[in-house]
């Protein structure tokens, strides 16, 4: 695929605080730039949540409200985060996700759409085991050595998803094709969207 035709684009992942919806306690945006990851110009966003982190959160992600009691709550950092996403598409792994916490953070946001990584690992990889990122890093042999910070992590979650997004576009002749395999549906024009997949379970 020619990376100098894809349109902008940044790898995106959080962490929430286990509530119902969640409030974030975590963000990160990777800019993926002519098939490259630009490290220089990644984001990252500790938040202290309204509602304490849970005990189940923290077993995923490893940060305890102890950790965030001297973080900024989020409308200090909103406009900053705000300004980092823009107008650009965003990729992720089980992307609606990040979507739908995205959009009740930051109500005027509109990506010019989302690749859900999970979506295009089903059609890329078929025969895969799984589709998790952790099988799909073996399954496809990612090279995460570089990866900041740990699993769960928004940083280190965003540059799987960015590897592996990576990965899979060595199998498509142009972006406008993968994208029309896994465009999350909802997030950009109608030409390119498919028909939904079964949610997964939020945080």
């Amino acid at each position: 695929m020619n990376h100098e035709s894809c349109p902008r684009l940044l790898a995106v992942d959080i962490e929430g605080n286990g509530a119902i919806p969640p409030d974030l306690v975590e963000i990160a945006v990777l800019p993926i730039r002519t098939g490259c990851l630009d490290i220089e110009a990644a984001g990252a966003w500790l938040v202290r949540p309204p509602i304490p982190v849970t005990s189940f959160a923290t077993r995923l992600h490893k940060l305890t409200n102890a950790d965030l009691a001297d973080c900024p709550e989020w409308p200090e950092v909103a406009e900053e985060v705000n300004t980092a996403l823009g107008g650009a598409w965003i990729c992720a792994h089980n992307a609606s996700v990040e979507y739908r916490v995205l959009r009740r953070h930051l109500p005027a946001w509109t990506p010019a759409g989302v690749v859900d990584t999970l979506r295009l690992a089903r059609a890329t990889y078929p025969d895969a085991p799984k589709h998790t990122l952790d099988a799909l890093t073996e399954h496809v042999g990612l090279d995460l050595t570089s990866a900041p910070g740990q699993r769960h992590r928004a940083s280190y979650d965003a540059f799987a998803a960015a590897r592996l997004l990576l990965a899979m576009a060595t199998h498509y002749s142009s972006w406008e094709e993968l994208a029309a395999k896994g465009t999350l549906p909802g997030s950009s024009p109608p030409e390119l969207t498919a028909p939904a997949t079964p949610p997964d379970t939020l945080f």
